[in-house]
């Protein structure tokens, strides 16, 4: 389902990535581990079409979104591609479901529609009494359940996550695990996580290693 074929990216003399081949099948949680400087983040934001390669191919369901620009890829990734950051990013000013419902209402589907699903995933994350309030009225770990509804809100193809659990303590930080095990095996929901979360990654269905911009 995604295809990356020789992703090579500089930041000046500095090689981040040298070449980085990566397949990933729907349905699988593939985590991505390595030491920092590893080029893991840089190679997440480029797979999500985030940041530019300066050069290989990305494919996403047959898609090839090395080649989109402006507004085709700002589309394309706002109907096929989800995102959970370590910081939630949660508007302030919004409350729960109207932060999940924002990227819905981006993609032009009908206001109701988009806000019962946001209920519906809400619902699904045990935030049923949570709907109106504020980010501020939420706790860490509610936050970031918002945030992977709102990930979540357009059905993507698949969902990038940086350090999801960065930001959690360690019992908000396994729920989060079983909640990803629990969207593959309900939704056959597909996630290529980075992480340094050992548990986390013991729990994907594959490991992949990163080393000085390239895959060991």
């Amino acid at each position: 389902m995604l295809q990356a074929k020789d992703i090579k990216k500089n930041y000046g003399p500095l090689a981040v990535l040298k070449g980085v081949d990566l397949n990933v099948e729907k349905g699988e949680i593939v985590s991505i581990v390595g030491t920092s400087g590893a080029g893991k983040s840089t190679l997440l934001h480029i797979l999500g079409s985030l940041d530019t390669p300066d050069s290989g191919t990305i494919f996403i369901n047959n898609e090839p979104v090395h080649q989109l620009k402006g507004r085709k890829l700002a589309n394309f990734r706002n109907k096929n591609i989800g995102f959970v950051f370590q910081f939630h990013h949660l508007l302030p000013e919004f409350s729960a479901i109207e932060n999940v419902c924002i990227p819905g209402w981006i993609a032009g589907a009908a206001k109701k529609k988009v806000r019962d699903e946001a209920a519906r995933l809400l619902d699904l994350l045990g935030l049923s009494q949570r709907l109106d309030n504020k980010p501020d009225q939420l706790s860490g770990g509610e936050q970031q359940r918002v945030a992977v509804a709102r990930a979540l809100i357009n059905s993507p193809s698949i969902v990038f996550a940086d350090e999801p659990t960065g930001n959690l303590d360690s019992t908000n930080a396994e729920g989060l695990h079983h909640l990803f095990v629990e969207l593959r095996d309900t939704l056959q929901q597909t996630f290529l996580i980075v992480t340094h979360n050992e548990e986390l990654a013991a729990m994907s269905d594959r490991i992949i290693h990163m080393k000085d911009g390239r895959i060991v």
